[in-house]
This record gives structure tokens, sequence and C-alpha cells, in this order.
């Protein structure tokens, strides 16, 4: 048998268990003085200083088992037969039981315990035992109450593959990582869409910096103070009127030439507006590339555009104009009178820009971002089907006398109607093999159109929650700054009310 010497337990290197004499207690005596010692103490590490004392004190050499590997994980003590390590020799610990390099074994461990024979490793105790259990049975276990990254990331180290755990277990565990990725994606997608394009840091150093930063609050950070609040406010103030001066210069009452004074007027005043805007926020830009790549800026340039572009197409054509007038009475335009028209059209795109200020327009174009695929696999159906039950009625209504249903892209806009469950009764079935065909037709477009509904409901509300609770929290900070005005104001005049010097 082997025989064991007798050495000391020690709760760090520097204190000694026994008596005041220096009695040495048995092995029998110290695990009952102390039971459990070497399972629940953690000892201060350091992996040579103590070694010329323990060879002095010990009576007998310590006979190391070699067919053992011992291992301390964050202060809990292990041993693995090497054999059952080398039968995975690409892991971590197959390879510290294979290697016989004292340095290469060193660069795989935190530390090394020579008197004990045993290495450590600076990891998580707990998760340990499901490596442990891994090498012990050939399966990986799954720890379902651990983040899934972080779990990942111990068998990682530990140079164990997901592969070896069990199918079902694996499968459930891979949803769960692929749910958390999506999700973590998400909120760094949120984050990029509530943040500016630049940030106050980068006007460090630069030209006007302190003045650039200045505007750059005023613009583009709404919550950075009231001033930049109001002019929030007017930016989307100023989109309304103008949206309405559109549609009411479309109004006959208005079309005399008081109306259309008040609306040329309205229109310049607008136009003022957001040009001194877009150059506030074209001055205050840190880079002009990403200024001009930003889909809000080309929003606010084609805002603009068409006053400009009016104001030069009615110089150009006001000979032709008024040679058109007197030659046809006003019944045709000319060439540049058509696009002057269609410049006016281009107005209606004024009203993107409460998107920059409203946080349901933002959710609602985050959402169809995320959304794209499954917004394309409905429009997918929707062709299907439309060229489908096309098809279905032209086949058997054609023969029909005066039938509408003369060819298949005739016979689109019904279909299309149809699916939508919209019917205008425009264009209806005469047979009753037709008839059956509309009703499958509609029986379609119910079920195509429910079953997006709910997907894209829940993560608009999902979405705008959080733009919304971020909001609310700069809301907050603004509040929060103003009222500390407010009592600083008011601190104040109460020490000048009280102070006597004051008061005469």
């Amino acid at each position: 048998m082997r025989q064991l010497g007798t050495r000391r337990a020690s709760l760090s290197a520097s204190l000694k268990i026994g008596d005041h004499q220096g009695r040495r207690r048995t092995l029998e005596e110290e695990a009952v003085h102390i039971p459990f010692a070497q399972d629940s103490l953690v000892k201060q590490w350091s992996s040579m200083q103590n070694v010329a004392e323990g060879n002095e004190e010990s009576e007998a050499p310590i006979q190391r088992n070699k067919y053992l590997l011992n291992i301390n994980v964050g202060g809990k003590s292990f041993q693995i037969a090497c054999k059952v390590l080398a039968q995975y020799p690409i892991t971590r610990l197959g390879k510290l039981a294979l290697y016989t390099d004292p340095a290469k074994k060193m660069q795989l461990c935190d530390d090394y315990l020579v008197q004990k024979n045993e290495y450590f490793f600076d990891r998580d105790p707990s998760v340990f035992h499901y490596i442990f259990h891994f090498y012990r049975s050939g399966v990986l276990w799954v720890m379902d109450e651990m983040c899934p990254s972080n779990f990942v990331e111990e068998i990682e180290y530990w140079g164990i593959h997901l592969k070896y755990s069990q199918r079902c277990c694996r499968i459930l565990f891979e949803e769960k990582q692929d749910e958390l990725n999506e999700y973590l994606k998400i909120e760094k997608e949120l984050e990029a869409e509530l943040e500016p394009l630049d940030s106050g840091n980068q006007f460090d150093g630069k030209f006007l910096g302190g003045f650039r930063k200045m505007i750059w609050n005023l613009i583009e950070n709404p919550y950075s103070s009231v001033p930049a609040k109001i002019i929030a406010v007017m930016s989307s103030f100023f989109v309304l009127i103008s949206i309405v001066g559109m549609t009411l210069s479309t109004v006959e009452e208005m079309k005399n030439k008081t109306g259309k004074m008040w609306m040329e007027q309205m229109e310049m005043i607008c136009a003022i507006f957001f040009t001194s805007e877009y150059l506030m926020r074209l001055i205050s830009s840190s880079s002009f590339k990403i200024f001009l790549r930003a889909a809000f800026n080309a929003i606010d340039l084609v805002a603009i555009l068409p006053f400009y572009i009016q104001l030069l197409f009615e110089n150009l054509d006001e000979a032709d104009t008024l040679y058109h007038e007197e030659l046809h009475k006003v019944e045709n335009v000319s060439k540049l009178g058509k696009v002057l028209k269609l410049v006016k059209l281009m107005r209606i795109f004024r009203i993107l820009k409460l998107a920059r200020h409203s946080t349901g327009l933002r959710a609602f174009s985050f959402t169809m971002r995320q959304c794209y695929q499954q917004v394309c696999c409905l429009l997918l159906f929707i062709a299907m089907g439309v060229f489908t039950f096309s098809a279905l009625i032209h086949s058997v209504e054609h023969d029909v006398p005066g039938t509408d249903f003369t060819s298949i892209p005739c016979a689109w806009w019904w279909a299309a109607v149809s699916l939508s469950t919209v019917g205008y009764g425009d264009t209806v079935p005469d047979t009753i093999l037709g008839r059956m065909v509309a009703f499958v037709c509609i029986s379609f477009g119910i079920i195509l159109n429910g079953m997006p509904i709910s997907i894209l409901y829940n993560k608009f509300s999902d979405y705008y929650a959080k733009l919304k609770a971020h909001e609310l929290s700069q809301s907050q900070q603004l509040s929060r700054r103003v009222h500390l005005k407010e009592r600083v104001l008011r601190k104040l005049s109460e020490c000048w009310r009280a102070d006597p010097r004051y008061r005469r």
C-alpha cells in the first residue's frame, strides 16, 4: 500500500493548524477538526513561495499519482483520470493530460500548486460540474438557467463543442440563442435609430466648434434645452401648415386672386423656415458626405426644392403661358406648366418630415424594416392569388355575353379587389361557377390578410414602447434641468431677501 506522509492542512500559506506547542494532528484529527476543508475553502494561491518550507516540514516525500489529474476550479477540487481526458485530445483538459512539457501546461491553466500537483483555473465551478459530467459520461448537459452567451463562452474556454449535447436539448438551446442574438441585434438597431448621426463631442477642435455644437443641439437634440424643444414643435407646425395650404389651394373657392395671394404667402413663409432649418443642419453637420446620405436630410431637401423650382419655372414659362392664354384660352398648358404641376405635387413629401419628431412614424418605419421578409412574403402570396383567381374567373366567365372578364389582365383588378375584401362591385361574375370562384377568392383573402397582422402589430407595439420610454427618459432629464434652474433662482432670491444689506 502507498504510505501517506503526514502533512499539515492549511487555510493559507502562513496559517498552521495544531496546538500552541507545535504538536501535529493526525489526518483523522484534522478531518474532525475542520470537516470538508479541502472542498469548501479557497486557498490563497502562490505557485512557488512555500515549496522549500513544505519540503523541510514534510517527513516523507509526497507520492503523486500520475494517472489522475488534480484540478481546482474556482476553489473546488476535482480529480479526473488522464486516460478519460485523453479521449478528447482537442479539449483544454485533454491537452493538459497529454502534454509533457511543463511550459505548455502552464499556458493552459491560470496557476499551478506544486505542493499538491494541482492545476488552478479561475472559472465558475458551478459550470464546471457540467464539464466534469461530460468527461465522465460523454454527454454535455445544457445549463438552462444560465445565459446562452455565457454558457457558450464557458464551453468554448474548455474546448468542448455543443455537438456533444443531446439533439433535443441542442435544438432548444440554439433556438434560445438565436432569439437572444435577434433581440440584441434589434436593441442595437433601436439605439442607432434613437441616436443622431453626429454627437456633440465631434465638434471639439474643429472650426467654430462651439457655435456649431450649439446649433446642433438646437436642431438635432430637442431634449437638450427648452429652445430646442420649441424649434422641434415649430418644425412640425410648419409642416402641417404647408400640407393644409397645399390642400386648400385645390378648392374652387380659394382659386380667386385673394386666395392665391394668401396661399403663395403661406408657402413662401414655410419655404423660408424649411430652408433655414436645412442650412442650420448643414452647418452643424460634422461630415458633408454623411449629411447627404441621411434619409431625413434627403426628405428635407425634397421639401424645399419645389418652391425654388416653381419660382424658376414660373419665370421661364411666363411668356409661353401668356401666348397659350391668348391662343387657346387656357385649354392647354405648356410642357413647362405640366412639369410645374409635377413639382408642386412633390410638396406632399413634406409630411414625411413629421417622422423626425414623431415616435409613431419612426416606430412604423422601423417595424417595416425589421419585417420586410414577412411583408415581401405577403406581397408574393397576394400576387399568386391575383394571377390564380384571375385565370380561374376568366376561364369560367369568358363565354358569357357582355362579360367584363374578356382577358386575364382585365380580371386582375377584380382579383385584387376581392383578395383585399374591399369588393367595389364594379365587376362581378354572372355564372354559378364564377360566384364559387369568387367565394374561394374572398375566403383566401381573409386568411391571407389575417396572418401577418398579429406579427406586425406585436412588433410595432414593442418598438413603439421602447422608443417612447427613451423619449420619456430624455424629457424627464430636461424637466429636471429646468426645475434645477428654477430652484437655483428661487434660492438666490430668498438669499437676496434675507440679506440685510439689500433690505434698505
